[in-house]
């Protein structure tokens, strides 16, 4: 799942710009349109908020200030429109926000490719960021105990297939 598929926090911040220029800071409709406006997206009825962005453009009289925001808006969610299907997301258990996967990168990858003066080849970063991501998962012990297992049955598969048939007996 790339990262630019789950985009709801800027989509929410568009709406929130919108509904700010349309009622004001502390316009009492600006949080229950906006909120709204999510659960829409998040049913994943982009074309219905776009709609409803191009009603609101057409029937009501607007600032030049009111235009241009919904019409940033509208773009916005023009060009994302594929990215923004929130109730496949949310069904498959995907994260709707970047912060979690950047954050991740930061933490997992960054903080330790990026020391001064190393050189990685593609092979040994993805080793480092293998055994990284098995120790930040809290696997460390699991893991090596696999490893132990695997190596004892692949230098010695004897002595598993008799173990294997002396559980079978008992």
């Amino acid at each position: 799942m790339p990262v630019r598929d789950v985009l709801i926090i800027h989509a929410s911040e568009y709406l929130w710009e919108v509904a700010t220029a349309l009622y004001g800071e502390k316009g009492e409709p600006r949080v229950s349109w906006v909120e709204a406006k999510l659960y829409a997206l998040l049913d994943s009825k982009v074309g219905y908020v776009m709609g409803g962005l191009r009603q609101i453009r057409t029937k009501r009289q607007l600032t030049a200030h009111q235009e241009k925001v919904i019409d940033k808006t509208l773009t916005y969610f023009t060009n994302h429109r594929h990215m923004m299907d929130y109730a496949t997301y949310l069904e498959k258990g995907y994260p709707l926000a970047t912060g979690v996967i950047e954050g991740t990168c930061g933490s997992l990858v960054k903080d330790r490719m990026e020391q001064a003066g190393m050189r990685w080849s593609l092979a040994g970063a993805q080793a480092i960021l293998l055994q990284r991501a098995v120790v930040q998962n809290g696997d460390w012990e699991d893991f090596w105990n696999y490893l132990i297992d695997a190596e004892r049955e692949r230098l010695y598969p004897r002595v598993y297939e008799r173990a294997a048939h002396y559980e079978k007996a008992a």
